[in-house]
């Protein structure tokens, strides 16, 4: 658990993606991931919404953006996908 309280959580698309890098970028991404529960407030590049209307954040982190949304009721940071730029 993170420093905040919060976990990160990946969606089953974001999960795949970080499985099909090499074993060194699986632990990049990860970490990264962990990063963004540690700051839960952390405001993105930009924003968007998803199909349940959830606001979700987009944050370009080490040539990969992330985009998550806060469930803030239990502490967890949605990883919806995980895109290498």
């Amino acid at each position: 658990m993170a420093e905040s309280g919060y976990t990160s959580h990946l969606s089953l698309p974001a999960a795949a993606m970080v499985a099909g890098l090499p074993r060194r970028k699986q632990r990049q991404v990860l970490d990264l991931a962990d990063q963004l529960a540690i700051h839960p407030f952390e405001v993105g590049d930009y924003r968007s919404e998803d199909a349940a209307g959830h606001t979700l954040e987009n944050l370009l982190i080490d040539n990969f953006i992330f985009t998550y949304w806060v469930d803030h009721a239990v502490k967890e940071v949605r990883i919806t996908e995980i895109i290498k730029v």
